[in-house]
């Protein structure tokens, strides 16, 4: 048996959380709580290519706004 989530020829989602990181999650399983899909179902390739669009800044916004209020604070 092989892991889903390195099936090159699967259907994906992508899933974002509150602090905007992005998963690939496989279209079969259930999305987990504190995530939302907004992207697919789609290949694997196609999930990676939005990904690599919309994921530009991958620090995490709490720690982004974290640094933006330490920074107007000095």
């Amino acid at each position: 048996m092989t892991n889903p989530f390195d099936d090159q020829d699967g259907t994906f989602r992508v899933l974002v959380n509150e602090a905007n990181q992005h998963s690939l999650w496989p279209e079969f399983a259930d999305v987990p709580k504190g995530w939302v899909a907004v992207f697919g179902p789609a290949s694997k390739d196609e999930s990676l290519a939005y990904v690599s669009q919309h994921w530009v800044d991958v620090t995490p916004v709490p720690e982004r706004e974290r640094v933006e209020s330490d920074r107007v604070a000095s």
